[in-house]
């Protein structure tokens, strides 16, 4: 989920400075800390207990036959039994809880060593090690599986011509709910795990920040049409960001090419002291590179300036830092302990993002308070947003599954006295086209874990 960058802080591409471009981190050099496994290998490994159980048999020896046969017996039955507890593979639609799917831990990320950690003493990555609590890579690397099965089993039977953008949405975040085994329908259970926030489904020049809205005409995927598909997904508030762009004609093929290596090069260049200055240059100078040729006019390809990657709180999609896709003069530095949303758009169009017609979703002001509200209808949305959503940004699809009604003045009401926030639609100029790409990265002492890739992109 882009973050759309404040006013008087838009970025301007300098294509006249022929100065050549830094890497963030040259000559790579792996760690030799060993600090890697600490932060990482938290499973535990059973012990076979077969030769135990073979020496607390008392008496005389049994015959080598017997023995052998009531060896055989027992693995059998622990076999068959293992087999019915846990399901191997997941179900059509994604139904079954990725918990079960890996009893034993979640798969790990691609990790990417740090090309220079000379300055990092002992006791630092001792310190940083303690950033996270005990939880917190489980938590993401779950939350991580649960978005690949989903946006995998999208791909494949969701995203068609054809498709109504409400029943695409819908079916994504029903498969979110069922894999994470919370379906946020009581006080407090959307908190445990389920979508960090709404689905966005894009088309065409607008980029970012669009769902569907229930009461609003249906709107039909064409063949024509290129789709951005950006959801989140959180266990215990980790949120993973991850997005796609869907393009059925080939005409668009430079399009998306462009924007995924963009992507793919910030990530190459993000880690611990890399300057989001150098990222958003060497992403700029990727993307602009290709063009597009569309109706017989050929097109350049640019990289979005008024909207950016950014850091990731817990509960909150959108931290204090941001990564933008273009050259700038930004102090800011990647930190360890850190979790970014790496991603990019790239446009036909002006490469500049107005607000659209529509409402894409709210988000509760944490900082305000309701105690001096005095609209009752306002009062009763606000404590339905406090259990169910807190600080996660959430659309008007989820208030009506809850079984909201009438909410709209009492929605005004919180938004006049800024107590919540909403988002509009982002778009280029008519007639343009965009996408996008979207991975998240954990900054640990081991590296940075690319924690959302899958065999899709």
């Amino acid at each position: 989920m882009g973050s759309k960058s404040p006013e008087g802080h838009w970025q301007t591409p300098d294509a006249s400075n022929s100065q050549e471009l830094k890497p963030a981190n040259p000559n790579p050099k792996p760690s030799q800390s060993g600090s890697q496994s600490a932060d990482l290998d938290r499973g535990i490994v059973d012990g076979d207990d077969d030769d135990d159980e073979a020496n607390e048999e008392t008496g005389l020896n049994p015959p080598v036959a017997n023995a052998e046969k009531k060896k055989k017996r027992k693995k059998s039955k622990k076999k068959s039994k293992s087999a019915t507890a846990h399901p191997k593979e997941q179900s059509n639609p994604p139904r079954v809880l990725v918990s079960t799917l890996f009893p034993s831990g979640y798969p790990i990320g691609e990790l990417v060593p740090y090309e220079n950690l000379s300055r990092t003493t002992d006791e630092e990555l001792r310190y940083n090690s303690r950033l996270w609590d005990d939880d917190f890579l489980t938590d993401y690397r779950q939350a991580a599986e649960i978005h690949r099965q989903v946006r995998q089993y999208a791909q494949k039977e969701l995203i068609k011509p054809g498709a109504s953008l409400t029943a695409i949405a819908e079916g994504i975040e029903d498969g979110v709910r069922a894999l994470s085994g919370h379906q946020g329908l009581q006080p407090g259970d959307g908190f445990k795990a389920g979508m960090g926030f709404p689905t966005g489904l894009c088309l065409n020049n607008v980029a970012a920040h669009w769902t569907p809205n229930p009461g609003a005409k249906d709107v039909i995927l064409n063949k024509s049409d290129v789709l951005k598909v950006d959801f989140g997904v959180h266990v215990n508030g980790r949120i993973v960001d991850s997005a796609f762009t869907v393009a059925f004609d080939h005409t668009y093929d430079n399009l998306l090419a462009s924007v995924k290596d963009a992507t793919n090069t910030g990530i190459k260049h993000a880690g611990i002291d890399a300057r989001v200055s150098e990222i958003g240059a060497a992403i700029q100078e990727v993307m602009e590179s290709y063009e597009v040729e569309i109706a017989g006019k050929t097109r350049p390809v640019k990289a979005i300036r008024n909207i950016t990657g950014h850091d990731i709180l817990r509960y909150n999609i959108h931290g204090g830092k941001q990564v933008p896709f273009v050259k700038n003069d930004r102090p800011d530095k990647m930190e360890e302990g850190e979790v970014f949303a790496i991603e990019t758009f790239g446009s036909t169009g002006k490469g500049f993002l107005t607000d659209d017609v529509g409402i894409y979703g709210y988000g509760r002001n944490t900082d305000v308070s309701g105690a001096h509200l005095r609209l009752a209808s306002a009062k009763s949305l606000l404590k339905t947003i406090d259990e169910n959503f807190g600080s996660l940004v959430f659309c008007r699809r989820y208030l009506e599954r809850l079984g909201v009604e009438k909410y709209h003045l009492g929605m005004k009401n919180l938004i006049d006295n800024g107590i919540v926030e909403y988002y509009e639609p982002l778009a280029d100029v008519k007639g343009s086209y965009t996408a996008q790409f979207e991975h998240t990265i954990l900054l640990h002492s081991g590296g940075k874990e690319i924690i959302s890739p899958g065999d899709d992109y």
